[in-house]
């Protein structure tokens, strides 16, 4: 199926682990269930693959132009509403099998994920289930060249740490938005440290992690204080952020 798209859900189709990772969670509805939520649409293309497995799928999608294309992909499905909404003034009538929202970007601090499942979870069956069902945070010290936010697309820099597992979220449960953690690291060699590489993996079911892939959660790399360590050093950080408010809201110190 050909699908009509933005400039920037157009590399999104172009992510063929992405979207080969939803189809894959998305397959282990066998038969028609009831009612799938697919929240944050963009051009349809997991209503699309919904539309196999449920008797009726509703797509909500914020952006008008983006809302459009999508409206136009999936105009000769029977079994798809598209609804030009923002989720969290989208009147729910009923409660679903299944909620898909792909509202993803590494740790969530970039894109609306936590507020609308927060929201939106009340309109979950009892023993209904949300994909992806999870993410698992890594953070790692590195000596990077650039002295801001970034993600690690064509970017430079030297890993100073092992990677550290520092959350993990199950979507089905209430999430708080705003993050803190202390996290320790142990230097692997001499030199200088001067950021944090985070890396986030998509936990689209109990059998099944996706990424980070291109368009998905791309590593991102965030600025501490320059510091000189030797091998085996213990260092803490401080990590802060708002989940859905952007990387604006990203503190980081060594402490």
């Amino acid at each position: 199926m050909k699908f009509k798209t933005t400039p920037y859900h157009f590399d999104l189709l172009k992510d063929s682990e992405r979207l080969a990772g939803f189809l894959q969670a998305i397959r282990d509805y066998e038969g028609k269930m009831d009612l799938a939520y697919d929240l944050g649409c963009g051009s349809g293309v997991l209503s699309y693959f919904l539309s196999d497995y449920f008797k009726e799928i509703v797509a909500v999608e914020i952006e008008k132009g983006t809302y459009d294309c999508a409206k136009e992909n999936l105009s000769d499905f029977e079994n798809i509403q598209v609804v030009n909404s923002d989720v969290l003034n989208y009147k729910f009538t009923e409660k679903a099998d299944l909620i898909v929202c792909e509202m993803m970007d590494t740790a969530l601090i970039d894109e609306e994920e936590v507020p609308v499942l927060n929201h939106a979870r009340q309109f979950l069956k009892k023993d209904g289930k949300i994909i992806p069902q999870g993410i698992i945070n890594s953070a790692e010290l590195v000596n990077m060249q650039r002295e801001y936010v970034h993600w690690d697309e064509n970017a430079k820099y030297e890993e100073m740490s092992r990677p550290v597992i520092y959350s993990e979220f199950n979507f089905l449960e209430d999430i708080n938005p705003d993050f803190e953690a202390e996290i320790l690291f142990k230097a692997l060699h001499d030199g200088k440290i001067n950021g944090l590489k985070i890396t986030t993996f998509t936990k689209l079911n109990d059998n099944l992690i996706c990424g980070p892939t291109p368009m998905l959660n791309p590593p991102l790399l965030i600025p501490l204080e320059e510091k000189f360590v030797k091998s085996n050093d213990l260092i803490k950080v401080k990590l802060k952020y708002i989940m859905g408010n952007g990387i604006e809201s990203i503190k980081s110190e060594i402490i």
